[in-house]
């Protein structure tokens, strides 16, 4: 099966080159890996030319975008593949990674599908550290208010990416969380797998990192508790605005409802017991239904 790699860099010289040995040394698939710089300007463009000069990836640049937009103009430009898979520039993939999630999805490539993984957690030098473990429910109105799933380890087939289409929101949220609740608003395939198959690189540099400890998580619950912006609903407008009606009929309505609670304090209360907004993760839950209560989701 062919799989297309796709990779967002932005001065990402110290580990590129260990990624990108690892997605070419991916098992059992046939790689084809686009790479789209975000403004670099450090040694990443000499290194994906080396590369490219050597016809293992392909790359173009582009103004600065940050990483959700930048990630969601490789999927709209990407080259028709069977698979993608989207990949950060300084983690490190053990072999069977493409493979294990092509297999979790057969038997559904008429149907759009997609897999994403547990994570192993290591730092600058690759030694283990204690990994954010999950257990997601795999519902939409999870999605809706509990934000987990590690991009990184995703990779979907060609009906998800043509469903996904060309749609951009003008309030971006990650596109891992975007196309994650896109796929379940369509009732798409879902695969999680609990075995690790990335090594998750913790730096300094990192855009988005974890395990940073339990202080680190609260001071970032704080700042959304206490931020104008509403990010729930903001995401939740913008799927709306681009596919209410690819959803399935109970994944509209419950997307009609989480909008409708932002003016009606008689729908924000039928929200705090409606069994469809529910996560696995017990603090995000609580935060989530006094949020509700302040009107700040």
């Amino acid at each position: 099966m062919k799989v297309a790699v796709l990779m967002s860099t932005y001065n990402g010289e110290k580990y590129l080159r260990e990624q990108i040995e690892s997605i070419i040394g991916q098992q059992g698939v046939e790689v084809c890996l686009l790479v789209r710089d975000d403004g670099s300007s450090d040694a990443t463009l000499t290194i994906l030319d080396e590369y490219k000069q050597s016809g293992r990836l392909d790359y173009y640049c582009g103004s600065n975008l940050g990483p959700a937009r930048s990630f969601m103009h490789l999927l709209q430009n990407a080259p028709t593949s069977d698979y993608y898979a989207f990949s950060d520039q300084d983690d490190i993939w053990m072999n069977d990674k493409l493979f294990t999630a092509i297999s979790s999805m057969e038997g559904h490539e008429s149907e759009p599908a997609l897999y994403f993984s547990q994570t192993q957690l290591v730092d600058a030098q690759l030694n283990h550290i204690p990994s954010v473990i999950i257990s997601p429910k795999l519902t939409f109105g999870e999605s809706l208010i509990y934000k987990f799933i590690g991009g990184c380890t995703m990779v979907m087939n060609h009906r998800l990416r043509e469903a996904v289409g060309n749609f951009m929101p003008e309030i971006m949220p990650m596109h891992d969380i975007w196309i994650y609740s896109i796929a379940l608003g369509i009732g798409a395939y879902i695969h999680f797998d609990t075995t690790p198959h990335i090594l998750y690189r913790q730096h300094s540099n990192n855009t988005i990192g974890l395990g940073q400890g339990a202080v680190y998580e609260w001071k970032k619950r704080f700042r959304r508790f206490t931020a104008k912006n509403d990010e729930r609903y903001l995401q939740a407008r913008e799927l709306s605005n681009g596919y209410h009606d690819k959803f399935t009929a109970s994944n509209a309505a419950l997307l009609t409802l989480f909008l409708k609670g932002k003016t009606n304090v008689a729908k924000r209360l039928r929200m705090l017991t409606c069994k469809s907004l529910r996560c696995a993760d017990r603090t995000t839950q609580l935060l989530f239904w006094i949020n509700l209560l302040f009107n700040k989701y």
